[in-house]
C-alpha cells in the first residue's frame, strides 16, 4: 500500500477521473459529471482549483472547482447555469467564490477522512487568492428513501437541524458549511428527484463583509 499523493489534477489522469465520477455518482445522468474535455479545461483555465488523490498510480479521490462571480442569497440554478457545459469554461479569475464542482471518494477508501482533506485543500485555494468562500450544490443521497414523507426543503432543514444524517450533507455540516437553502432541478438524477442543498464555506479572513441576508441562509 503507497501512501496517499494530494496533488492537483492533471489531464494524463482524465480518464480515470472520469472513471471515478461515475462510480462515485451513478445515479447523475454521465451529462452532468466532468468530462475528459472538461477535466483538459480545467488543466489549461485554473489547474489550482482541481485535485486528486492517489495511491500509487490508482486515482482514489477528486475535487474539482473554478472562480465564480454569483449572488448566495438566491440559491436557484442549475450547475450548467453558473459552470458551463463542460464545467469549467465560466471561469472568472476575478469571481468572489469557489464554486465546488464535485468531489468524490472512491467507496474502497471512504472513512479515512480524504473527503476532509479534499476540502481543506480547496479552502486554502480561497484563502490564498483572497476570495470570500466557497459555494456549491451538494448532492443528497439520503433524501433517495424519504422523498415520499418530505419535500427536499424539509429534508435539508432536518439534515441541518440534527434530525436526520445524510452521508453528504452532514459531512459537509461537520466541515464548517452552513446550508443556504435547496435547489430544485440541479443535477438529473431521478432517485432524488433531482433536488440539491446549496452551501457555503465562508473565508474566516473575510466573513465581515457576510450581509445578515447570506448568513441567515
Amino acid at each position: 500500500m503507497f501512501d496517499l499523493i494530494y496533488t492537483n489534477a492533471t489531464s494524463e489522469y482524465a480518464e480515470r477521473l472520469v472513471e471515478l465520477e461515475l462510480l462515485c455518482f451513478p445515479n447523475v445522468d454521465p451529462a452532468d459529471l466532468l468530462s475528459v474535455k472538461g477535466i483538459v479545461m480545467q488543466e489549461e483555465l485554473f489547474p489550482e482549483g482541481a485535485f486528486m488523490v492517489l495511491d500509487g498510480d490508482r486515482v482514489v479521490g477528486m475535487a474539482s472547482g473554478i472562480f465564480v462571480d454569483y449572488d448566495i442569497t438566491e440559491p436557484q440554478h442549475s450547475m450548467e447555469e453558473v459552470v458551463g457545459a463542460e464545467g469549467v469554461e465560466k471561469h472568472n479569475p476575478d469571481g468572489d467564490w469557489y464554486y465546488g464542482i464535485d468531489i468524490a471518494v472512491h467507496p474502497d477508501y471512504r472513512g479515512r477522512r480524504i473527503a476532509s482533506r479534499l476540502y481543506d485543500l480547496r479552502k486554502q485555494v480561497v484563502i490564498d487568492h483572497g476570495k470570500r468562500g466557497i459555494i456549491a450544490g451538494g448532492v443528497m443521497p439520503g433524501y433517495a428513501a424519504v422523498k415520499h414523507e418530505m419535500s427536499g426543503a424539509d429534508y435539508v432543514r432536518k439534515v441541518a437541524a440534527g434530525d436526520l444524517k445524510d452521508p453528504t450533507l452532514t459531512a459537509q455540516l461537520r466541515n464548517g458549511f452552513q446550508v443556504l437553502g435547496v435547489i430544485a432541478d440541479y443535477l438529473h438524477d431521478e432517485t432524488t428527484d433531482n433536488w440539491a442543498s446549496f452551501i457555503v464555506w465562508f473565508n474566516p479572513d473575510r466573513i465581515g463583509e457576510a450581509t445578515a441576508a447570506e448568513l441567515k441562509g
